[in-house]
């Protein structure tokens, strides 16, 4: 696109010959949508999976280190690429799942901590953007985002989320049980067909079959429509969760169209593996599996503990239902143009809920975490590590490993720029398309994580000394290049964090911020992380109404820089990837005539007069977003009332603070755009061009 590049001593004639602008702009290239399917299983370790870590442990063929198998899933990484450095937003499954689907971190998320059952917040996630992009959208498994009542009208039911079709388990409790209808530990639990309850003809249905058996005849129907519309699928697996309830019978030959499992549609007989006797079946890779339990060769080796029996054939199970999938695909000709992700929600867990008898789960058995310390509900590496394979013939090269660093907020982004539509701005993420495709250049991501849970890290011997048993209470994580920020037990925004050359050293052995070392950096992590978030009162942090630092700027001047983008989106878009129409420099944010479809951003720095509570108020004929640093301060775009005023505080430092300020624009008419402030000794008034700066 043609750029023009004037300076205006105010935005008045920013949109002037917009319309020949567009008229000398090339038609966007037709864009086919892939279909996308996201499988996401819970609490599965990144040290679980073959390509990963447990091929490293069958190499070594050292018998008091055991191994489990993953052939599937490693197939589908030879086939495409695996992310090595992936978090999830959240060490813990309700927060790291509403991060997934809503695009946005753990200091932007209505979901935050342990609250389990609260709703995924109504604004933008990935099912609704791409329903309203033209895909047809399902979620089967597990949601536990649905907030409070009683089925079938929760508030935030997958239906009232951009979901066209839902089939699973609601609660979060549910997911702790994998036979629905017999509960066999802990008791029957409620299966959601949209808004029916189904559970009744589920006999014997394992859930890690029935939740694929439902999604392969789900996708089965969408190509059977006579315009079938790409689709997106949320396969949301509750294995191997909790309970390690085992598979009633063995996994049926095959896959695809005429193998794996099937859905029959019978109550009694829902699918093909509702026989035999349920929690009885091990694989046979392990089911006399033994080892050398005290690293002893001579004394003779042990049958694998039953507990281990379990969680190697549940992982297994996942594995046969990845096959599966990715091979009814391929019978429906659409694998070369389906986009598979295969991920976990958090770190390997120690809950089993099993009864006397049986060893307790422990994730030190097969080294679940990897080559990392830590699991589920820790903010070290291994209880937010992702083991992540990404599938796309044709679009990924095979056998790709990317060590770029990203997190769960990034996969919104990354499904609508393959959907070819630029992403909300209120997402915190990126699109990873440059590092998959290896075309463009990749955004670097931003990846932050923040939890509490009143508990320890466990005392395993394999962690590192100073991490047995360690109280954790408040945490964050921040990752800044090859080096990870981590606090625990935090008690002020003052706290120190221990700071981690993550690529060399993994198991973060080495604090490089002892002795005072790292100064810089450690500045930096403290003001990033007070920079780029919002309070939540249901989650409160002891840095809730911490300052947030200014930045320097050289010789800045008076003013704001402005951008102007052609196009008509269903929400304010982000703008990083995106060239502007036009672009200047105004004294001041004017009140002025703005053209239909397109989208003004404004950017510069705010000077604070003293430190201080400020609240912003904004105003605007369609939509508006404010962000001051990376902290999403106002939202008036997701169901925005037109004229209304949303306002938003932050706790600012006396000095510059850069801001961007979003108005979009859907009528040619005279918008209402009003930016206004309140603050120590400061009434509520319009923000004085005084107070605008920018860079020279």
């Amino acid at each position: 696109m043609r750029k023009i590049i004037r300076r205006m001593p105010a935005v008045a004639g920013i949109l002037l010959g917009l319309s020949a602008q567009a008229q000398l702009s090339p038609a966007a290239p037709t864009v086919k949508k892939p279909n996308i399917i996201f499988i996401l299983t819970d609490d599965l370790g990144f040290g679980d999976i073959g390509v990963f870590f447990q091929q490293q442990r069958q190499r070594q063929h050292d018998k008091s280190e055991p191994w489990q198998l993953s052939p599937h899933i490693d197939s589908m990484a030879a086939g495409g690429a695996i992310l090595t450095q992936s978090y999830c937003n959240a060490p813990v499954c309700a927060p790291s799942r509403a991060s997934l689907l809503s695009g946005v971190h753990q200091g932007h998320a209505q979901v935050r901590d342990n609250q389990f059952d609260k709703a995924l917040e109504a604004n933008y996630n990935i099912a609704n953007v791409l329903q309203s992009t033209g895909y047809t959208t399902a979620v089967i498994g597990k949601w536990g985002l649905q907030g409070d009542g009683e089925g079938p009208d929760w508030p935030a039911h997958p239906l009232n989320r951009g979901f066209d079709y839902f089939y699973g388990y609601m609660r979060h409790a549910d997911g702790h049980e994998h036979y629905p209808k017999e509960g066999k530990y802990r008791g029957a639990k409620q299966v959601w067909e949209n808004r029916t309850e189904v559970a009744a003809g589920l006999d014997k249905c394992y859930t890690g079959d029935l939740w694929t058996a439902a999604a392969k005849n789900w996708i089965i129907r969408q190509q059977q429509q006579p315009a079938a519309k790409p689709f997106m699928l949320y396969l949301a697996y509750d294995l191997p969760h909790a309970v390690l309830e085992l598979p009633a019978q063995a996994y049926p030959a095959g896959g695809g169209l005429t193998g794996g499992v099937q859905w029959e549609g019978k109550p009694g007989r829902m699918i093909n593996t509702a026989g035999g006797t349920i929690d009885s079946w091990v694989h046979p890779d392990y089911a006399t599996a033994t080892w050398d339990h005290d690293k002893n060769p001579a004394t003779p080796e042990v049958p694998w503990p039953d507990t281990y029996k379990r969680y190697a054939t549940i992982n297994r199970r996942l594995d046969d239902a990845v096959g599966d999938l990715l091979q009814l695909l391929k019978d429906l000709h659409i694998g070369d143009n389906t986009l598979v992700v295969f991920t976990s929600d958090n770190g390997p867990s120690i809950e089993s809920y099993l009864p006397a008898g049986y060893a307790p789960n422990s994730p030190e058995f097969f080294k679940s975490f990897g080559p990392f310390d830590g699991i589920k509900r820790d903010c070290w590496e291994g209880g937010v590590r992702m083991p992540v394979v990404v599938s796309w013939p044709g679009h990924i090269a095979v056998g790709k490993t990317i060590s770029t660093p990203n997190n769960f907020s990034d996969w919104l982004p990354t499904f609508l720029a393959a959907a070819g539509t630029p992403p909300p701005v209120r997402t915190d993420g990126v699109s990873l398309l440059p590092a998959l495709t290896g075309h463009g250049t990749q955004q670097a991501s931003n990846i932050y994580v923040e939890y509490a849970f009143e508990g320890r890290s466990p005392g395993f011997s394999s962690l590192e000394p100073a991490r047995r048993n360690r109280v954790r209470n408040q945490m964050q994580l921040l990752r800044i290049g090859d080096h990870v920020g981590v606090r625990y037990d935090i008690k002020t925004a003052a706290d120190d964090f221990e700071i981690y050359d993550i690529v060399k050293d993994p198991k973060e052995t080495t604090n490089l911020a002892a002795n005072g070392g790292m100064a810089a950096l450690q500045a930096q992590l403290k003001a990033k992380v007070l920079q780029g978030r919002m309070p939540d009162s249901t989650a409160p942090r002891p840095y809730d109404t911490a300052g947030v630092p200014a930045v320097a700027v050289s010789h800045p001047v008076k003013g704001v820089r402005w951008k102007t983008y052609a196009g008509q989106y269903p929400w304010i878009p982000a703008t990083g990837a995106l060239t502007p129409a036009l672009t200047g420099h105004a004294s001041r944010m004017a009140k002025e005539q703005l053209h239909a479809k397109q989208t003004l951003c404004y950017e510069g720095y705010l000077h604070i007069p003293a430190d201080g509570r400020y609240t912003f108020y904004v105003q605007a004929a369609a939509g508006a977003f404010l962000r001051i640093h990376d902290a999403a301060v106002i939202d008036a775009d997701y169901g925005y009332t037109p004229g209304t005023v949303k306002q938003g505080a932050m706790h600012l430092k006396k000095g510059l603070h850069p801001f961007r300020l979003y108005y979009k624009q859907t009528t040619a008419r005279k918008p209402v755009s009003s930016l206004q402030w309140s603050g120590p000794g400061i009434p509520r008034q319009d923000i004085p061009a005084t107070v605008f700066y920018q860079e020279p």
